[in-house]
């Protein structure tokens, strides 16, 4: 069995007809929706791309792979899905976006040169890159925020884009006049970027994907990473006039959201990116242009479900469609991604297993608690192999996906974000190591905990599930505040870093030291088997104590 790992960027899990989207059709989503489960309670281990992605990678929790924001290194030597899957005789490939940076510094302290090709997976999450391209190639007074080479920059030249930086300057930008519409500004979203659309991201990458597939020799699993519909907030035609402003939902937010708000939670309703997300005229231009780009996603999705189909290829093939994280969009008085609201934190997650045992849950929803963490062990299962729990801190879906019920399932799902690099840091005048929240959710009440000293968020989404009234400082819920911070303190106990040792290797360290004769705190050696002494018992030699 292969497995086509599908990722889009800032997708959110509400935006897809089968999600009940009132207005976005997006009947490739849907169709593998129809083939297996989809997982409607999903949460991400970060809401920000590099570190929601380093959990995905790893399957483990950012506070133990380390890699906590994006730019953050993931350190060298920890295992990913790639090292784990190799094992078992499946290849593990990269085409499209990671957001990872490597620890170069580690690398060479161990000698690792990036063009060997342990250094090469050491660099690109433990996979085998067939192109890699983080589609952000930004230019400012300092230079371009990603210093690598851009493949699909190089492509757009070949095409005939002449420009330094096509991928801003058509890919991400329309025509004002004589003038570059750049698609950074929100007043340009409603403009179709200025290129072919068979050109434009989305497509390029699934040109690439089927390229891949066309040649591959499996066992493979193929992260198709796209890029979008990450901002910059501009589409293509025919996308870019599919909706408009009467089809743009309200804002999902409360005036009692900002009457005595948290203050870390004031904080990011005070940066620039919620200031701009609380106008109506820019949710009216760049929500259409998200669901613009969610279309050309579900369209080029058609596109690899339909060569799967004519190949044959399908009935072997396990398909998962999921996203990084999601986008606020104005929702809560917030736009991007950063707390623990729903539009944020959790996401779409659809996987079609295509073994007979599946069957049964074709078209089927799960309503389970499910982290991100747990598809790095759900295709070490599907590889074939037994997931290493000392190290793989996920659980595998597999027993959801084949219709019964794993023992003891999580009673509650955990994301953490540090934001110590952030302005709010700064605004709130905390310390880096204060500069961190963790959520707890147990399907009905969600705990927000701040370091800092700052008191916690709580909502009840049962009786509250737009999520508008915190909850934090009632006198009545103190008990579950206390249940969720119980549930808190379990989990930052947990035995993360012993990822050298499994417990088969310790069931058979224990007592091995008595029988490789480390014999220490016996009065007459009665105390262990006979055998245990054998080798210090017997005749003496010659006497040398005179």
């Amino acid at each position: 069995m292969n497995i086509l790992f599908i990722m889009y960027d800032q997708l959110r899990w509400d935006y897809l007809s089968c999600a009940g989207h009132p207005r976005l059709e997006t009947p490739n989503f849907d169709r593998v929706a129809r083939m297996g489960v989809r997982f409607t309670n999903a949460y991400v281990q970060s809401p920000v791309c590099g570190s929601s992605r380093m959990s995905f990678y790893t399957g483990r929790y950012p506070s133990s792979h380390g890699a906590q924001w994006n730019g953050f290194p993931l350190r060298v030597g920890e295992q990913t899905m790639g090292d784990h899957l190799r094992r078992l005789g499946m290849g593990c490939y990269l085409i499209g976006k990671t957001h990872m940076v490597p620890d170069a510094e580690g690398m060479a302290r161990l000698g690792l040169a990036p063009d060997t090709v342990i250094g090469a997976r050491q660099s690109e999450c433990g996979f085998d890159a067939v192109v890699r391209d983080d589609g952000l190639w930004g230019e400012g007074p300092d230079g371009f925020y990603d210093c690598k080479r851009s493949p699909y920059n190089e492509y757009l030249k070949a095409q005939g884009y002449a420009a330094a930086n096509p991928w801003h300057d058509y890919a991400n930008a329309g025509v004002d006049g004589e003038d570059i519409a750049s698609g950074w500004f929100f007043r340009n979203a409603d403009r179709p970027a200025n290129i072919r659309e068979a050109d434009s991201e989305t497509p390029w990458l699934t040109d690439r994907a089927l390229e891949f597939m066309e040649t591959a020799e499996g066992p493979w699993c193929a992260h198709v990473s796209y890029i979008k519909p990450h901002w910059p907030y501009i589409v293509p035609a025919p996308y870019h006039a599919m909706f408009g402003p009467g089809d743009v939902p309200p804002a999902t937010r409360s005036a009692a959201e900002r009457a005595a708000p948290h203050p870390v939670y004031a904080a990011y309703m005070d940066n620039m990116i919620a200031r701009a997300f609380q106008r109506d005229e820019v949710r009216d231009k760049v929500i259409p242009a998200y669901m613009g780009l969610i279309k050309q996603c579900d369209d080029q999705l058609g596109r690899i479900l339909d060569r799967l189909e004519a190949t044959g290829a399908i009935r072997d093939t396990m398909i998962v469609l999921t996203s990084d994280h999601g986008d606020y969009l104005g929702d809560h008085w917030l736009g991007e991604k950063d707390m623990f609201h729903q539009p944020s934190v959790r996401i779409p997650l659809i996987i079609h297993d295509p073994r007979s045992e599946a069957d049964a849950t074709r078209g089927t929803t799960c309503d389970a608690l499910v982290e991100a963490i747990d598809l790095c062990a759900t295709f070490i299962e599907a590889a074939g192999g037994d997931v290493p729990g000392h190290i793989v801190e996920g659980r595998a879906l597999t027993r959801f996906l084949h219709g019964t019920e794993p023992d003891c399932w999580r009673e509650v799902a955990i994301s953490e974000y540090n934001y110590a690099v952030t302005p709010m840091r700064a605004k709130l005048g905390l310390r880096s190591d204060d500069a961190r929240m963790f959520m707890v959710f147990d399907g009905r009440w969600k705990l927000i905990h701040f370091e800092g000293g700052f008191r916690p968020m709580l909502f009840d989404l049962e009786n509250d599930p737009d999520e508008f009234h915190d909850l934090g400082e009632m006198a009545h819920v103190r008990d579950e505040i206390a249940r969720l911070y119980r549930h808190l303190h379990a989990w930052s106990l947990r035995n993360a870093q012993r990822v050298t040792r499994s417990e088969a290797d310790l069931e058979k360290m224990r007592g091995r030291s008595a029988r490789v004769g480390i014999l220490p705190f016996l009065w007459d050696g009665s105390e262990v088997p006979a055998e245990a002494t054998a080798k210090f018992r017997g005749k003496a030699g010659r006497d040398y104590t005179g």
